[in-house]
């Protein structure tokens, strides 16, 4: 369990002043000057010391990605710092509370990763339905820049480091990194083929790392802290604090700072005061936002919450939403839902995805009132390997992985569904 002397975000909640001098008193913007005089190459030296991986769903070792940055410009172009605000996944919402009750963590900590880049600014690219929390992050960086943190000489570093606020239109397809740069650019929101990688080429065709908000906002405590600290926390590879974004079929959904490989039963009693009905109730968990597969409940229980245990018991972390679903729910309809969700933001720009995705929440609405052979089971099982891996983004994977992890547990109900709609005789089940 997380001690309290050891949480990064200390107003998660809202209970204290989101401004500049309630973040101060918390201990943001103390000596950033002295953070930044440690060294660009230190600094980058220290984040992957602490084993900081990518909060945004992929995982990717922060300070490595910074590394990939080139160290000076050949040919005049700026680099930049790109921040992934539009979080768009279905039962994410932890870069939210970051924005509106903890601002300040992010804009120093996008300071100092700005800084150790070499970036000459930072966009950060906020979800256009975050109406309340644009308010507050703007006037979060108004803020920094009347104290001198940010602009000309930022917190008089000597280092000129400014900050902007870009609001999406609603685009879940804008959360893809290379999609964030198109729409940051004013074009349509459809991602790029790579290589180049935004470090080669990204924002303007410039230098560019993209970063999710968390994995900002946490840079400055680690610095400060020291990296041994932060990496004290969870397992080898997976390391640090973690906020867990927990809704649906418990008795307190809540957004919660945690360690690390914490197991799901931890978790869950710790903060959510258990399973709704008791944990003979539970029947499946999506562990990481609607876009990883489904695990059953006797496979998440000891499971620990971080990316290689989850990885372990087929499915992944993302970005730490956990989906809670009792014995209430109807699986396949909430499956099917999630397949109408991802066909309805595929950009359409490849054929495997644009066609797939319409496809296969087709099938899975004729699965969910049965009005389908079992033969279509194996063939929708097949069209999400011909989805998965197919396409420029990601998109195509997480439209696929939530049905297979559906086929993959909970077959039975759906050859049931199909039987008793075909009048056939439920399968009774052999004696012990």
């Amino acid at each position: 369990m997380l001690a309290d002397k050891d949480r990064i975000f200390t107003n998660l909640y809202g209970f204290q002043d989101w401004g500049l001098d309630g973040a101060q008193v918390r201990g943001d913007w103390d000596d950033t000057k002295g953070l930044m005089a440690r060294g660009q190459d230190a600094i980058i030296e220290e984040i992957k010391a602490s084993g900081l991986r990518g909060r945004g769903g992929a995982g990717f070792p922060t300070g490595m990605k910074w590394s990939f940055m080139p160290k000076e410009s050949k040919d005049g172009r700026p680099s930049f710092l790109v921040i992934n605000a539009d979080e768009s996944e279905p039962g994410s919402c932890k870069d939210r509370e970051i924005i509106r009750h903890d601002p300040h963590k992010l804009i120093e900590g996008a300071l100092i990763a700005g800084f150790a880049m070499r970036a000459r600014a930072a966009y950060i690219y906020i979800r256009g339905e975050y109406i309340y929390e644009v308010k507050v992050l703007e006037a979060a960086v108004a803020q920094a820049y009347e104290k001198g943190f940010l602009g000309k000489n930022a917190s008089g570093s000597g280092y000129d480091f400014d900050v902007f606020v870009h609001r999406g239109a609603g685009a879940y397809i804008c959360g893809e990194e290379t999609a964030m740069i198109e729409s940051l650019e004013g074009k349509k929101g459809q991602p790029r083929l790579k290589p180049p990688f935004p470090a080669g080429a990204g924002l303007y065709g410039c230098p560019t790392t993209v970063n999710n908000v968390e994995s900002i906002a946490v840079v400055p405590t680690i610095l400060r802290r020291g990296a041994a600290w932060f990496a004290s926390f969870g397992r080898d590879g997976n390391k640090g604090t973690k906020l867990y974004q927990i809704s649906g079929h418990v008795n307190k959904p809540c957004v919660v700072e945690e360690e690390m490989g914490i197991s799901f039963k931890d978790l869950i009693d710790t903060h959510c005061g258990g399973i709704r009905g008791g944990w003979d109730n539970l029947l499946a968990v999506i562990p990481g936002g609607s876009s990883v597969p489904l695990v059953p409940a006797a496979q998440i229980i000891d499971a620990p919450m971080d990316f290689d245990g989850l990885k372990a018991v087929g499915s992944g972390l993302g970005t730490a939403a956990v989906i809670v679903m009792d014995k209430s729910t109807d699986i396949v309809r909430a499956i099917s839902r999630l397949s109408y969700f991802y066909k309805h933001e595929s950009c359409g720009q490849c054929t495997p995805c644009r066609e797939g995705t319409g496809w296969m929440w087709r099938v899975m609405e004729r699965l969910r009132t049965g009005d389908a052979e079992i033969g279509e089971i194996d063939m929708l099982q097949e069209v999400t390997k011909q989805v998965e891996g197919h396409t420029i983004c990601a998109l195509g994977d997480a439209a696929a992985w939530p049905i297979q992890g559906l086929i993959k547990h909970f077959r039975p109900e759906i050859e049931r569904r199909i039987n008793e709609k075909h009048g056939a005789a439920p399968v009774m089940e052999a004696a012990e």
